[in-house]
Protein backbone atom coordinates (compact mmCIF):
# COMPACT_ATOMS: atom_id res chain seq x y z
CA UNK A 1 0.00 0.00 0.00
CA UNK A 2 1.24 3.48 -1.06
CA UNK A 3 1.83 6.22 1.59
CA UNK A 4 -0.92 7.95 -0.62
CA UNK A 5 -2.91 4.96 0.21
CA UNK A 6 -2.55 4.78 3.82
CA UNK A 7 -3.14 8.59 4.34
CA UNK A 8 -6.62 8.04 2.07
CA UNK A 9 -7.44 4.81 4.22
CA UNK A 10 -6.97 6.24 7.45
CA UNK A 11 -8.46 9.62 7.11
CA UNK A 12 -11.83 7.51 5.81
CA UNK A 13 -11.17 4.94 8.42
CA UNK A 14 -11.40 8.78 10.80
CA UNK A 15 -14.76 10.21 9.54
CA UNK A 16 -16.43 7.35 9.75
CA UNK A 17 -18.53 6.42 13.22
CA UNK A 18 -19.11 2.79 13.97
CA UNK A 19 -22.44 3.15 14.65
CA UNK A 20 -24.38 -0.35 15.26
CA UNK A 21 -27.47 1.35 16.06
CA UNK A 22 -31.13 0.21 15.46
CA UNK A 23 -32.75 2.70 12.37
CA UNK A 24 -36.26 2.81 10.54
CA UNK A 25 -35.30 2.65 6.75
CA UNK A 26 -38.85 4.55 4.83
CA UNK A 27 -38.98 2.72 1.27
CA UNK A 28 -41.82 2.88 -0.68
CA UNK A 29 -44.22 3.80 1.88
CA UNK A 30 -42.96 0.99 4.01
CA UNK A 31 -41.18 1.43 7.51
CA UNK A 32 -38.86 -0.65 7.56
CA UNK A 33 -35.90 -1.76 10.88
CA UNK A 34 -32.76 -1.74 10.00
CA UNK A 35 -29.54 -1.44 11.38
CA UNK A 36 -27.02 1.49 10.71
CA UNK A 37 -23.12 -0.36 10.92
CA UNK A 38 -21.54 3.04 10.49
CA UNK A 39 -22.35 6.76 9.54
CA UNK A 40 -20.12 9.47 8.29
CA UNK A 41 -20.88 13.21 7.20
CA UNK A 42 -21.83 11.97 3.36
CA UNK A 43 -22.99 8.86 4.15
CA UNK A 44 -23.67 5.46 5.84
CA UNK A 45 -24.41 1.50 5.89
CA UNK A 46 -27.46 -0.35 6.82
CA UNK A 47 -28.11 -4.09 7.30
CA UNK A 48 -32.16 -4.47 6.64
CA UNK A 49 -34.39 -7.10 5.06
CA UNK A 50 -35.66 -4.83 2.49
CA UNK A 51 -35.74 -4.68 -1.41
CA UNK A 52 -34.28 -1.44 -2.45
CA UNK A 53 -32.25 -1.10 -5.47
CA UNK A 54 -29.42 1.21 -6.61
CA UNK A 55 -30.64 4.78 -7.37
CA UNK A 56 -33.77 4.50 -4.86
CA UNK A 57 -34.59 7.58 -2.93
CA UNK A 58 -35.11 5.91 1.05
CA UNK A 59 -35.50 7.98 4.06
CA UNK A 60 -33.69 7.23 7.38
CA UNK A 61 -34.84 7.81 11.01
CA UNK A 62 -32.67 7.38 14.20
CA UNK A 63 -34.18 7.62 16.87
CA UNK A 64 -32.46 9.47 19.98
CA UNK A 65 -32.38 8.13 23.26
CA UNK A 66 -32.08 11.45 25.06
CA UNK A 67 -35.59 13.75 25.39
CA UNK A 68 -33.28 16.84 24.88
CA UNK A 69 -31.80 15.61 21.51
CA UNK A 70 -33.92 14.97 17.95
CA UNK A 71 -32.87 11.98 16.53
CA UNK A 72 -31.80 12.10 13.21
CA UNK A 73 -33.95 11.87 9.89
CA UNK A 74 -31.62 11.89 6.54
CA UNK A 75 -32.65 11.47 3.12
CA UNK A 76 -30.36 9.50 0.93
CA UNK A 77 -29.89 7.26 -2.17
CA UNK A 78 -28.72 3.85 -2.33
CA UNK A 79 -25.40 3.63 -3.83
CA UNK A 80 -24.50 -0.05 -2.96
CA UNK A 81 -26.65 -2.88 -2.78
CA UNK A 82 -24.83 -6.47 -1.40
CA UNK A 83 -27.57 -9.69 -0.46
CA UNK A 84 -26.34 -11.12 2.13
CA UNK A 85 -26.55 -14.98 2.68
CA UNK A 86 -29.74 -14.86 4.83
CA UNK A 87 -31.14 -12.85 2.48
CA UNK A 88 -30.82 -9.30 4.29
CA UNK A 89 -29.05 -6.51 2.56
CA UNK A 90 -25.81 -4.75 3.22
CA UNK A 91 -27.19 -1.26 2.02
CA UNK A 92 -24.88 1.33 1.17
CA UNK A 93 -26.29 5.17 1.59
CA UNK A 94 -25.17 8.44 -0.17
CA UNK A 95 -27.07 11.33 2.10
CA UNK A 96 -28.32 14.11 0.27
CA UNK A 97 -30.10 16.13 2.81
CA UNK A 98 -30.47 15.74 6.47
CA UNK A 99 -33.72 17.38 8.70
Amino acid sequence: MSQNDRAYSEKRDYIRMRLEAPVTLHHNGLEIPALCLDLSSTGMQLEAQSSVAMGDKVRIHIASDHNELRGLDAQAEVVRVNTMDDGRQAIGLAIISMG
